[in-house]
């Protein structure tokens, strides 16, 4: 099978499509030949390299992907060959019954396929059965391949991390990118009056499609004032985030006394000042998060899958394409996920 790969750290060059060795199956796990596959700014992270991710090289980087099933393990139920499935990317080998609150992303063994493992940006991949959705007919391929990882990490911000309510006022940061427009989507679904950051017009009128109430933009104005000239001064319940150390303190001015600050990413550094006198006075909650839990997953991509929400696709590229792919995810001038599909299916 042809894959992406790349043998050391760096920029898109290092990246390449070429024959990577046949993968067995083992007794619990699934062959699935890939129909679409898309990239993540994870896949970016990773191809630079991480602080303390000792990859095993090459490595083939990607977390989204969907196909059909080609071959099952000895020992796999609820699957079969023929089967549509799309992927859950985060992975443990702590037993079931160990999960410390009955959540396996709070175990040490926690990893995310493509980040810490094996990625699935190839013709076909091999994974834990277990990590496995089946997709119904009705789902395009390009949908079933980009929806999984940032639908996924946005529900479990705003739904089970930051417990927003209908009613409650949200100010979602970087609102055009993957997990920012999910976020939206996902708010607007559950009946919150939704702010939107962005660096562009053409990017916020996608926010505004996407359901946001009212739109930023950061270039051309600060968020802070705008934000307390459309909440009458009151600020907002929750801040969804992921870039970090340019928005942190101001997100935190933005927030309602008992609001709530949820991060999963800091692009633009990690270690703001803390802002303690503020936290601890304003009783506001930081919360971290990652990657849903597989039943959190389920439940907001059976949205996905009915049409309530949707992902974005701003460019569809065979994989030996994929350094372009990287390019456009990193220029930050589009909107919305960029599909990556095997050449031989392009």
């Amino acid at each position: 099978m042809k894959a992406v790969q790349f043998t050391s750290h760096g920029g898109p060059e290092v990246l390449t499509y070429e024959p990577y060795p046949h993968l067995s199956v083992g007794d619990m796990e699934a062959r699935i030949d890939i129909k679409a596959a898309a990239t993540n700014h994870l896949d970016l992270w990773t191809r630079r390299g991480l602080p303390g991710v000792d990859l095993e090289l090459p490595h083939i980087p990607g977390s989204d992907m969907a196909g059909i099933i080609s071959e099952v393990g000895s020992s796999v139920t609820g699957f079969s060959v023929g089967d549509r499935v799309a992927l859950l990317a985060g992975i443990t080998e702590t037993r079931e019954t160990q999960y410390p609150d009955g959540d396996p992303t709070l175990t040490d063994s926690f990893e995310i396929i493509g980040e810490h493992r094996r990625g699935v940006h190839a013709e076909e991949t091999v994974v834990p059965a277990s990590n496995l959705i089946k997709v119904p007919h009705s789902v395009s391929w390009d949908v079933a391949g980009s929806a999984a990882l940032v639908f996924q990490t946005a529900w479990r911000m705003i739904v089970e991390k930051g417990s927003l309510r209908p009613g409650e006022t949200v100010l979602i940061h970087g609102a055009s990118g993957g997990v920012g427009h999910a976020a939206v989507q996902i708010a607007d679904m559950l009946g919150a009056t939704v702010l939107a950051t962005g660096s562009t017009q053409h990017k916020l009128a996608y926010a505004a499609e996407c359901g946001a109430d009212t739109t930023i933009n950061y270039e051309s104005e600060e968020f802070r004032p705008r934000v307390f000239d459309v909440t009458d001064g009151d600020g907002v319940d929750m801040v969804i985030d992921h870039v970090g150390a340019a928005t942190y303190t101001d997100s935190l001015k933005c927030l309602r006394k008992g609001g709530r600050f949820v991060t999963c990413g800091a692009t633009t550094g990690g270690d703001p000042p803390a802002g303690l006198n503020r936290i601890f006075w304003n009783q506001l909650k930081i919360i971290g998060s990652t990657m849903a839990a597989p039943a959190q997953a389920r439940e907001v991509l059976s949205h996905v899958w009915d049409g309530t929400l949707t992902p974005r696709i701003r460019a569809r590229l065979p994989m030996s394409e994929i350094a372009e792919a990287h390019r456009l995810l990193n220029d930050r001038e589009g909107f919305g996920k960029v599909v990556v599909i095997p050449d031989s299916e392009y």
